[in-house]
């Protein structure tokens, strides 16, 4: 059996087309999940005041997050690091799940007005997380070097 240089290249060609549709058609079902999942915490939103006691980046534990919580995560959760917060929420102190921007915000021993969807935090009320995130210290040194530019003009105007 004989295979030619274009027949090799058809080869390619094909599992390579084979393998774009896969691609293309799992990426689209997790975009349904995604956006499913998004308008189910926002309808569930609620408003609620915690006090954060601890937080932590580690993978979930029943002690942790409860038996009947840990029992319905899949096993991809149950294998990777999360942003877990210990905060009390009213009078009972539960463990919280959250995004890596609104962890890197919270500090322990601090009362804060979060938007919370079942053990979730959704955001913080009345913050902008947009700013808060923690910046290079590139970004860092542009933020200082405009700020002096600033000065240096305003001392040769003066």
């Amino acid at each position: 059996m004989n295979l030619s240089v274009s027949d090799i290249f058809i080869i390619v060609i094909v599992v390579v087309a084979i393998a774009i549709a896969i691609l293309y058609t799992v990426s689209r079902k997790n975009y349904k999940k995604v956006i499913e999942a998004e308008d189910f915490i926002a309808a569930n939103k609620q408003t609620a005041s915690i006090f954060v006691i601890d937080k932590k980046n580690a993978k979930p534990t029943e002690k942790d997050l409860g038996k009947n919580v840990f029992a319905q995560l899949d096993s991809k959760s149950k294998n990777r690091k999360l942003c877990m917060i210990k905060a009390k929420v009213g009078p009972q102190i539960v463990t919280l799940i959250s995004d890596k921007n609104v962890f890197d915000v919270l500090v322990p021993k601090k009362t804060y007005k979060v938007e919370l969807s079942g053990l979730y935090i959704v955001g913080i009320v009345g913050m902008n997380l947009a700013n808060k995130k923690k910046k290079t210290i590139r970004e860092k040194l542009t933020v200082f070097s405009k700020e002096n530019s600033k000065d240096v003009a305003k001392k040769i105007v003066k």
